[in-house]
């Protein structure tokens, strides 16, 4: 690729997540050394917030839950910015925070219990208040999701077979579920650029 290719092609990878987002520096390395990654990291970007079985919204949502598990401050901001103009609100915003932590608690958790496979352990109370889950904000369908993600992130096979199934009770397609999987892996390939 050309350097106004190269250009052209990070600038509307950024413009994807959000115009007023800046390169950061392991990224615009990587375009200077492997331009071809960068057009596959655009088209994965923007083919994972354009699904047609999530909403702008939903998918922004999800991409921020991704970017705030992943302590990717950057682009969490980024991506704040452009939930607020799909209209989420603060409450919203909140949640996703919520849920986000909520899920990194369950996740810890039940992989120990998963692990280590003893009854003590396997029948013993948790004792983890999750009222937020609820009658979520967000939605009881679409909180069932961002779990699923964040889970699947987390790596807990326990908690995304749990959530994999809810949604499937609640009549959530398998195109919706896979769809917000995708998403999930191509931002968490992203986030690496912004640590």
């Amino acid at each position: 690729m050309e350097i106004m290719e190269i250009n052209e092609t990070l600038d509307g990878l950024l413009n994807i997540i959000n115009q007023n987002l800046i390169a950061p520096k392991p990224l615009i390395d990587m375009a200077n050394t492997d331009a071809r990654y960068l057009k596959d990291l655009k088209i994965n970007i923007g083919n994972s917030l354009s699904y047609e079985s999530l909403t702008q919204k939903e998918s922004t949502l999800l991409a921020l839950g991704i970017a705030i598990n992943e302590k990717s401050q950057e682009l969490e901001l980024a991506l704040k910015e452009k939930a607020i103009n799909f209209g989420v609100n603060s409450e919203e915003i909140s949640e996703t925070y919520a849920c986000v932590s909520l899920l990194n608690v369950n996740n810890v958790f039940y992989r120990f219990r998963h692990f280590t496979k003893k009854d003590f352990y396997q029948n013993t109370p948790a004792g983890i208040k999750m009222t937020v889950m609820g009658n979520p904000q967000l939605g009881k369908e679409f909180f069932e999701l961002m779990s699923l993600s964040i889970s699947a992130l987390n790596g807990c096979e326990l908690c995304v077979n749990a959530h994999e199934e809810s949604l499937i009770k609640m009549g959530t397609s398998q195109q919706r579920i896979y769809d917000a999987i995708r998403l999930t892996a191509n931002i968490k390939g992203l986030s690496i650029f912004f640590h």
